[in-house]
């Protein structure tokens, strides 16, 4: 009897090895190898003859200029975060915490392109086609060009393909679909690389726009090998609390568009509805007059959102007083109470200072620094600030307030929402003409910025 070859592989980039190791030469990662068998056996109905196309290798000038076509959903959230539509051939992967609402996202996007007379094709690996039936039921999906389908033998799913011929591919999930030449259970790094560079091979060839749904780890990234995400032509995260209403669709990479956009989304009994006005969402529950708040406006992609800033600075009886932001940089946080303390004279070097981005959003520009700064002043000298003040701005090392972009967009938001007072960098007051019913303040250092903010 032959003995079992096996190889261990690095989750993170594939690297593969005839034994185990700690750390992984590629990608310099710790414990990330796992043991698979090496032996394949090649099938006739996947073997590589099948993909063979009879392409010859062209000049680049001789090759026509086309603009990539794109099938645009009634979702506009979810058009705006693909770039404008989904696009024929691609590959699309989509990934997020459990029960954050994938499935109802993509079902219900599959129902809206059926609208179009465009065929649909539902393969869930971890539902039955009943269960699948019962979300149907639930969001209003029925449609006769929507076919679903439960499978996980890759096999079968290719002469599902062939047989209805779908436009649109939806696969539930990727860690739940086997290859039948490899030995390992599925959702090992071989069998979601293998399974993918499938469906990416089917994408291509036929143009069948494919989404793969991805599980994630307890660290928020996809699980699988780190390969999966170069393969595909988009990512997509789904953020969000599973105990609030509110998600949060974010693109990590797109090859059709911009990196920056987020689609926002409210989860409700009929299924997921799209948030057209989100500043006026993430404002919706803000206190007035309270001490250590504060309205950035904040650029996502090409979208101006209003969100609050809040900030709790308390003393501590500990010798290392703790510094915590969600959903914000925590250096960059440290690095903005070290401008306070050296600049400005705030001795904060006894407290505790939490930092919170209201809604659940995530901010990493770095226009939101002197909203940061602002909060934590406030909550520091226990001042309220205005309630209708919006700020926004970069801050340096020596205490200067840094011009940003998009500074007309920034405001026209705030005042659509009655905001009376901005906040601005003195620099970011060229090339544009402010509004009449706003009182814009241009200031050049924090120290001018807080005085501004905090004293009445």
């Amino acid at each position: 009897m032959a003995k079992t070859k096996t190889k261990f592989s690095c989750t993170e980039c594939g690297y593969e090895t005839p034994k185990w190791m700690g750390k992984c030469p590629g990608c310099q990662g710790w414990n990330t190898f796992v043991e698979e068998v090496e032996s394949v056996v090649r099938t006739p109905g996947l073997s590589g003859a099948a993909f063979q196309t009879q392409e010859k290798p062209t000049s680049i000038i001789h090759i026509e200029s086309a603009k990539e076509p794109r099938i645009t959903t009634d979702n506009q959230e979810l058009n705006r975060v693909l770039g404008g539509g989904v696009v024929p051939g691609s590959l699309i992967l989509v990934g997020g915490d459990p029960g954050i609402g994938k499935s109802t996202l993509l079902l219900q996007t599959s129902f809206e392109l059926t609208k179009k007379e465009l065929k649909v094709l539902y393969i869930s690996g971890e539902e039955s086609t009943r269960q699948t039936k019962l979300r149907a039921d639930r969001l209003g999906a029925m449609s006769p060009l929507l076919y679903v389908l439960c499978e996980t033998n890759i096999e079968s799913i290719m002469n599902a393909i062939d047989q209805v011929e779908p436009d649109f591919l939806v696969i539930d999930s990727i860690q739940t679909v086997f290859h039948p030449a490899i030995a390992s259970a599925p959702g090992s790094v071989s069998q979601v690389r293998e399974c993918t560079a499938h469906f990416m091979r089917i994408a291509k060839m036929k143009g069948i726009a494919t989404v793969l749904v991805g599980h994630v780890t307890k660290e928020g990234a996809i699980a699988g090998p780190r390969l999966l995400e170069h393969m595909v032509d988009c990512v997509l995260y789904f953020e969000g609390e599973r105990h609030h209403t509110y998600r949060v669709l974010r693109a990590v990479k797109n090859r059709f568009g911009s990196t920056n956009e987020i689609g926002i989304f409210e989860m409700r009994e009929t299924g997921l509805v799209e948030v057209n006005n989100p500043s006026e969402l993430f404002l919706s529950e803000r206190p007035l007059g309270v001490a250590g708040s504060t309205v950035v406006a904040s650029m996502e992609g090409t979208r101006p959102v209003l969100v609050e800033l809040q900030a709790l600075v308390s003393p501590t009886n500990f010798p290392s007083p703790r510094r915590m932001a969600t959903g914000f940089d925590h250096n960059r946080l440290s690095m903005i109470i070290a401008v306070l303390e050296k600049r400005n004279g705030l001795f904060l070097q006894t407290q505790d200072v939490y930092l919170n981005v209201a809604g659940g959003v995530k901010l990493d520009e770095p226009a939101a620094d002197l909203a940061v700064a602002i909060s934590v002043a406030s909550s520091f000298r226990d001042t309220p600030t205005q309630p209708f003040d919006a700020a926004f701005g970069e801050i340096g090392l020596t205490g200067e307030v840094r011009g940003v972009s998009r500074v007309d967009q920034r405001v026209n938001e705030a005042v659509k929402l009655g905001f009376k007072r901005i906040i601005l960098p003195e620099k970011s007051l060229k090339g544009w003409t402010p509004p009449k019913q706003v009182q814009i303040i241009g200031v050049s250092t924090v120290q001018e910025a807080l005085a501004a903010a905090l004293n009445r």
